[in-house]
């Protein structure tokens, strides 16, 4: 990942700065304010979404993200690319102390995301890469030259058991979607966690299928899907089936079914499974 791009090298950096920000308040006592949707933000969100603004700001190129005033759309239609950000995804395990927590950085370009990085803070970790670039899993705790980051292939063939990843905090699958599974699959497991961290599991193979009916913003999926579609990945739309795009009018995400490689290759011996 030493070869990556200097916005890229900028990105993860940003990314390993807040994510240890982010664990320094995490070990504290720390209060929790809430938002006028009801949603909870505390100091962390705030920190991190300052030092990530601050590192991006060298790259010349405008950022949507959860902590900031983001722009009208008439003032960023035109824009060829854009920084989506969430500082920190899954405020409401932060503050459960859980652990399931993680900072988002995508690129997105011309709608589509590019390049994504997802950090688990608790654990030390990032996931990184986009289009054309591989997928790379990196300890940054452990290993802060990059000397031994691992690149992410997916070879997994799906027979008969399947493990679908939802939401701890939010609805994830509606009953018809889990119904045509278990037709189709002799067993069906479950996994559920907070966050984009869902990613780490579909991007190592744990987890092959997450489905969503609950909402989300562009800056929740962005780096996931970007990574997702490097290794031969999808994120759709749950009606249109057509991948999720970016920098819309409105930030929040449709309904969406991410699906890894091994899923879609399973899925087309059953035209069913195509239209949940």
């Amino acid at each position: 990942m030493n070869s990556l791009p200097d916005s890229y090298q900028i990105a993860l950096r940003a990314a390993v700065l807040a994510s240890n920000a982010i664990l320094k308040i995490y070990s504290e006592d720390f209060s929790t304010e809430f938002k006028s949707d009801g949603s909870p933000v505390t100091e962390a969100d705030i920190t991190s979404s300052g030092i990530i603004a601050s590192e991006l700001l060298k790259t010349n190129i405008p950022v949507i993200g959860e902590e900031i005033t983001n722009l009208d759309y008439e003032k960023r239609k035109n824009w060829v690319q854009n920084w989506c950000v969430d500082p920190l995804d899954g405020t409401k395990e932060f503050v459960k102390k859980n652990g399931e927590f993680a900072v988002n950085i995508a690129l997105i370009e011309n709608h589509k995301p590019i390049f994504g990085i997802i950090a688990e803070p608790c654990k030390g970790k990032i996931i990184a890469g986009g289009k054309g670039l591989g997928v790379y899993l990196w300890d940054y705790q452990n290993d802060p030259k990059m000397e031994a980051t691992v690149k992410i292939t997916n070879s997994k063939v799906i027979e008969d058991t399947v493990v679908w990843i939802g939401s701890r905090s939010h609805i994830s699958a509606d009953a018809n979607w889990e119904k045509s599974l278990n037709k189709h699959f002799s067993k069906v497991d479950k996994i559920t966690k907070g966050s984009a961290i869902k990613f780490f599991d579909l991007a190592l193979e744990n987890a092959q299928i997450y489905p969503r009916y609950a909402p989300t913003m562009e800056w929740d999926i962005a780096a996931g899907q970007a990574l997702l579609e490097e290794l031969g990945g999808k994120v759709i739309n749950a009606e249109s089936h057509l991948p999720l795009t970016y920098n819309k009018p409105t930030l929040f995400n449709p309904h969406f079914i991410a699906k890894t490689k091994a899923y879609l290759v399973r899925e087309k011996k059953f035209s069913t499974l195509r239209t949940i």
